[in-house]
């Protein structure tokens, strides 16, 4: 569709999209005048941001970076989550090829996001090279280990001006091929090697599956510990996938105390997560027993997004394309957690209702243009435990931004909204409603505000099962209505 089709613009499906998905939910608050719709921004446009998107699996080829590279600067992600793929990039022994990430690479750079590259996985060529796949083994024999040493040494000297972030290997704690120390050791082996060639490089450890369970990483960081490496670890990126996006959030703060434990200088990133898109009976991946849609879908991005940014995590977030894994993988068909649709050639079929949101979350929530609020500065009113609520303050305007949503089941397809009462900062004299699933930008009419106690109080706003922004009107960028 990029190539052949795409006359009709990103904006003009965004209306098509929320026209079929109205009638659903969202429909915007009774009596709210709407003024316009939320803008996102270009990557390009974006000096920095903690927001990264998932570009895995063009190792294997189970998307194609070529039919969505379009779809990546518009998304206003500032970086791009690449697997190098060493099976690929050495069909012969002896022999490096490129080509294929050297595109990928210039062209993600080219429209504003930076890449970071992580080392993965096996390669069979060799006896003892490991498997080409997600819970694959690990390189072992000594003709392979040099193999793999020369692969990581020749891409970090390629590459060592274009990329500062590298990754060692996807959830390794996956299977019971690899255990805590084995991997540990190949960590060490790897990161060396990076450091070596690339002093300032940025050192990715784990890529975590079981976010639960902490053994392995206990495993992982005591022989860094015995070895005196700790030093070789920057950031511990962990996954998971809980059907509640919010309910993740104990589990990190107790994988943040292990890690600390050992080097609280060490950042924790989620490194991937996402929801499918499709009902469980065609779809493969983590969630597949659960029937999604679209809408459910976006509703889960805009949770996870800006439940992370709210707690200062950053975040990259499962996947940008639809991914077609085949046989001989950790499974086979299509896992649906794309921001976008494909047909079965693995070309872009649309954008879905998911891409938006998370155009609009990552163009508004950066550095360039926010400033998150300490916790006791967030909002005068109590709320039910059943509510997240986040502040930041607009840098342009200097008033409160806040998100607010209900975060009690995981996203459904339909969902009453809560009523509650929000009193106003004294700052935000124009109050306006943004729905970050529609884009719609709602004026708060001045019926809804009254006076209580000397404050002005917001009643009965509508607090769905995913974001909502109340905010001024000045801080928010809106395309008007026409």
């Amino acid at each position: 569709m990029i190539q052949t089709k795409r006359k009709i613009s990103l904006g003009m499906l965004m209306v098509f999209i929320t026209s079929v998905m109205y009638g659903q939910h969202p429909v915007g608050p009774a009596g709210y005048e709407l003024l316009g719709s939320m803008k996102g921004k270009k990557s390009s446009e974006i000096k920095s941001s903690t927001w990264s998107i998932g570009g895995e699996t063009l190792d294997r080829d189970y998307a194609d970076y070529h039919s969505y590279k379009e779809y990546l600067g518009e998304l206003g992600a500032k970086r791009i989550r690449f697997q190098a793929g060493w099976a690929k990039c050495e069909r012969v022994k002896g022999q490096h090829d490129f080509t294929w990430l050297d595109d990928m690479i210039d062209d993600a750079l080219s429209r504003g996001v930076h890449p970071w590259v992580e080392f993965s996985y096996g390669n069979p060529i060799y006896e003892g090279g490991g498997e080409p796949k997600l819970g694959g083994a690990l390189p072992s024999s000594d003709e392979a280990l040099k193999a793999w040493d020369a692969w990581v040494t020749a891409l970090v000297s390629r590459n060592k001006d274009k990329v500062i972030e590298w990754e060692v290997w996807n959830e390794p704690d996956l299977t019971a091929k690899i255990t805590g120390k084995s991997y540990a050791d190949f960590y060490i082996r790897t990161a060396e090697l990076v450091r070596k060639v690339q002093p300032n490089a940025r050192l990715l450890a784990l890529g975590y599956a079981g976010v639960s369970n902490t053994a392995f990483l206990t495993e992982f960081f005591e022989v860094l510990k015995a070895q005196g490496k700790l030093d070789l670890v920057d950031v511990v990126t962990f996954h998971g996938y809980p059907s509640n996006p919010d309910a993740l959030y104990p589990t990190i703060d107790k994988l943040k105390s292990v890690v600390h434990g050992y080097a609280s200088r060490i950042k924790l990133m989620q490194g991937e997560n996402g929801c499918p898109s499709t009902p469980s009976s065609i779809s493969v991946g983590a969630l597949r027993q659960l029937d999604w849609t679209e809408l459910s879908q976006a509703k889960y991005v805009a949770r996870r997004l800006l439940g992370d940014y709210g707690r200062g995590i950053e975040t990259n977030l499962f996947t940008l394309s639809d991914l077609h894994y085949e046989k001989g993988d950790h499974f086979a068909g299509v896992n649906s957690k794309g921001l976008l649709k494909t047909h079965e050639d693995k070309t872009i079929d649309r954008p879905k209702i998911g891409y938006f949101t998370a155009q609009r979350i990552m163009g508004f929530f950066t550095a360039d243009e926010v400033d998150r609020l300490e916790s006791a500065e967030v909002i005068p009113t109590a709320l039910p435990e059943s509510i997240s609520v986040f502040g930041y303050q607009h840098k342009a305007t200097r008033t409160p931004v806040y998100s607010i949503w209900n975060h009690e089941g995981r996203p459904l397809e339909s969902f009453v909204p809560a009523l509650q009462d929000i009193v106003l900062a004294d700052q935000v004299k124009n109050p306006v409603y943004v729905d970050l699933i529609s884009g719609n930008v709602y004026q708060v009419p001045k019926e809804a505000i009254i006076e209580m106690d000397g404050k002005r109080t917001i009643k009965n706003i509508q607090v769905p099962d995913y974001p909502i922004l109340i905010a001024d009107r000045s801080a928010i960028p809106y395309q008007a209505c026409r």
